[in-house]
């Protein structure tokens, strides 16, 4: 039995790898902000303050930092783009600067990241070695990573799971694409030819736990499906599996009255990342097909 601290313990992925773990017999420590909410084993951190329970975090096995301001749709407005910037900076670097000063540090570190860092690169293959984009979310996430330096340079193992489009249920994506799909509106984005870098979240937890056994496998990790899909192919399969028309494209202008800026890039940028480290050290997907992908998500069986 491992000892794990996480932070994010209740987003998406979070919730998911805590529930992972803890059915594996692990014991899981959860890292909160607020004392009313952690239970005895936990460790509190307040962000504002640059203070954590160090002493808790003696002797774990390995962390995974998963918390950081959401990426929502809307405007981004400067203090939008500050919070996004802070919350990953400021989070990681107290982390990363508390395991390297432990007495007992843990053997991994294993931090969020998002395919946000290649930005828009049509339909260049991209891997772990690929460079940055050049946009703000790209920013983010480069400042996101580089935050966790003072435990690579303690001699900690760090890992950045940079994870592309979550398929789930109360993912992003799911609750973007529920309502006008289901109303025989959905369709594809602009022309549809933007690159789609998905993962089931099944897949993605998994992944996470390979990477955090995986002694070789350091640096930024792709957290994809091994064949993105374009915004076209994604829309069919969405349209076959809630057997509903997807004939009429939407206007990439439209994103942007609907869900903002953010909103408006996420649906256009194309980022075709592929696993290659996850598949390099034998990391075995369960979920190859966007369409099976989806009717887990929409809990919706194949067609006879």
């Amino acid at each position: 039995m491992s000892r794990i601290a996480i932070t994010g313990s209740t987003g998406l992925i979070g919730e998911a790898l805590v529930a992972s773990l803890r059915a594996d017999g692990h014991q899981v420590q959860r890292v909160v902000r607020r004392q009313a909410d952690a239970g005895d084993d936990d460790v509190v951190w307040d962000l504002d303050r640059g203070t954590i329970d160090a002493a808790k975090l003696e002797g774990v096995d390995a962390v995974v930092h998963m918390a950081a301001e959401p990426i929502r749709t809307g405007r981004l407005t400067a203090d939008y783009r500050r919070r996004l910037h802070d919350s990953r900076r400021i989070g990681t670097t107290l982390l990363a600067e508390t395991l390297a000063g432990l007495a007992d540090p843990p053997e991994v570190l294993l931090t969020g990241s998002a395919v946000g860092y290649y930005g828009d690169r049509g339909d260049e293959v991209l891997t772990e070695t690929s460079a940055p984009g050049d946009d703000f979310l790209a920013e983010v996430c480069s400042v996101w990573e580089s935050s966790a330096d003072p435990a690579r340079a303690a001699g900690i193992r760090v890992a950045h799971a940079r994870t592309g489009v979550v398929i789930a249920d109360g993912g992003p994506l799911i609750d973007k694409v529920k309502i006008p799909f289901k109303l025989g509106v959905g369709g594809k984005v602009g022309d549809g030819s933007q690159y789609v870098p998905w993962i089931a979240l099944e897949d993605e937890v998994r992944a996470l736990r390979f990477v955090l056994d995986a002694p070789q496998v350091e640096g930024a990790v792709n957290l994809t499906a091994p064949e993105p899909v374009t915004n076209q192919e994604l829309t069919k399969a969405l349209g076959e599996v809630l057997r509903r028309p997807t004939f009429v494209p939407v206007p990439a202008f439209a994103m942007r009255l609907v869900y903002g800026e953010i909103g408006e890039t996420l649906a256009t940028v194309s980022t075709r990342a592929v696993p290659r480290k996850l598949l390099d050290a034998g990391f075995e997907f369960v979920h190859t097909d966007i369409r099976t992908a989806l009717r887990i998500a929409f809990d919706k069986p194949a067609a006879a």
